[in-house]
């Protein structure tokens, strides 16, 4: 905060002729602080103690200048803000507060993030119900194809005691191995349903 005025070239001159014609009667404390502002170099200072005893002098005496007219080319002197140094307990607790904050925010945002994704797909535990769902379907199909095969055998086989010509025996072969075929179809397809909760 401001508490006096760099003075200028028009307050010294004002000045010096104010010293000159009141001599006697300016006071000795006054008159002693502006001698020394106008014997200090440049950027003299005048505080606003003095200014306001030079104002009440210059109204007492009914001067023909005024104390605006004195300070029309000075300026404030505002000191340089010196920033106090921070207190390191109250800096200390900030940066854990900071820590602490930022801890939280990261979990916030990786809460949802499982560390043993393989991709941006799915999860292990997805690919192994995939796994599982494949090797089902494949033991299916297998089996499906395994009881066909082994029905058309058995029914080749068989068929050589009623029939004894070969085209007679495939033929026999071929049907009974549809009918299985067909069963086993029925059978998956109703299970599928089952498994999907359809009635």
């Amino acid at each position: 905060m401001a508490s006096s005025f760099v003075v200028g070239d028009q307050f010294r001159n004002k000045v010096t002729e104010l010293l000159e014609y009141t001599y006697s009667s300016l006071p000795h404390p006054l008159r002693e602080e502006l001698q020394e502002i106008l014997d200090k170099p440049a950027a003299a200072t005048l505080s606003f103690s003095t200014a306001r005893q030079l104002k009440s002098f210059l109204q007492d005496q009914g001067h023909p200048f005024y104390l605006h007219e004195l300070l029309e080319d000075s300026s404030l002197n505002l000191p340089e803000f010196v920033k106090p140094p921070r207190n390191p307990v109250l800096v200390a607790r900030l940066e854990r507060i900071k820590n602490k904050l930022a801890n939280e925010e990261y979990s916030r945002i990786t809460r949802n993030v499982n560390a043993q994704e393989i991709n941006r797909n799915g999860t292990l535990a997805d690919f192994g119900r995939e796994v599982r769902s494949a090797k089902a379907v494949v033991v299916t199909i297998f089996n499906f194809l395994i009881t066909v095969i082994a029905t058309f055998a058995c029914s080749y086989m068989g068929s050589q005691y009623l029939f004894t010509e070969t085209t007679a025996r495939v033929i026999s072969a071929v049907i009974a191995a549809s009918v299985v075929g067909l069963a086993e179809l029925y059978v998956l397809v109703r299970t599928m349903e089952g498994d999907l909760g359809e009635p």
